[in-house]
């Protein structure tokens, strides 16, 4: 699976194996496996609705190694149901302004990632930080998030992880389990849409439940092939 994915060469490559409660999912970075990825989820479910290995109405469950996880349609979107990782203010990695390329005025850990909060949207689209440094910080990437500036967004993100070999991942629905109960709690909601401001960039709507957060995203085909 490793080898595959390396030969991919995208943000993360699925891997769906059927159960007789349901199927086993693991995802994999072109260098490393990971423990929790939202947009492989998403595809994959997307994948057995669209291929009649599960009905429509049917719930997709996946056994991973964050658990039990689960995706459902609604309307034309697809919910997917994640533990919510809530990061904890920590005192900043020396070098980590210089290594950004900005200084940030909250820095908090997440079971994952480190968690950075900016003051200004603009300078968060303006990030060009320092990838190689970064890789060398002992997580699996940087979620870098601001207040959005513009009506229809909650708030802005983006993803880098170089460690993992990836230097920027378009969308990242895992980081929005840390991104959604940091934001609930400063902007007073659960429920929000927020986008990942990347090139390729993305919409995520997300809302708090508890330990949990539901994430609903969109998927479709574009690509067919064959392993040979």
């Amino acid at each position: 699976m490793q080898s595959v994915a390396a030969e991919m060469n995208l943000s993360e490559t699925a891997f769906v194996a059927p159960r007789t409660d349901g199927f086993e999912l693991r995802w994999f970075t072109p260098v490393a496996e990971v423990d929790l990825c939202g947009h492989a989820t998403l595809a994959s479910a997307h994948l057995l609705w669209e291929t009649g290995r599960l009905a429509e109405a049917d719930t997709a469950r996946f056994h991973t190694r964050s658990g039990l996880l689960t995706a459902v349609r609604v309307d034309d979107w697809i919910e997917l149901d994640f533990p919510a990782t809530p990061a904890e203010s920590i005192e900043p990695p020396p070098g980590l302004s210089d290594l950004l390329g900005s200084v940030p005025k909250f820095v908090g850990r997440s079971r994952f990632d480190l968690l950075l909060e900016l003051t200004d949207a603009e300078e968060l689209r303006d990030l060009n930080p320092d990838f190689v440094g970064l890789s060398s910080l002992p997580v699996r990437g940087l979620i870098v998030t601001a207040k959005s500036d513009v009506p229809e967004y909650a708030f802005l993100s983006r993803f880098f992880a170089p460690a993992a070999g990836i230097n920027e991942d378009p969308v990242t629905g895992s980081a929005h389990c840390a991104l959604a109960p940091f934001w609930a709690e400063r902007l007073g909601k659960t429920e929000m849409t927020a986008y990942q401001c990347s090139p390729r960039g993305g919409v995520v709507k997300v809302k708090l439940a508890g330990d949990r957060v539901l994430l609903r995203g969109k998927a479709v085909t574009v690509l067919r092939g064959e392993l040979v």
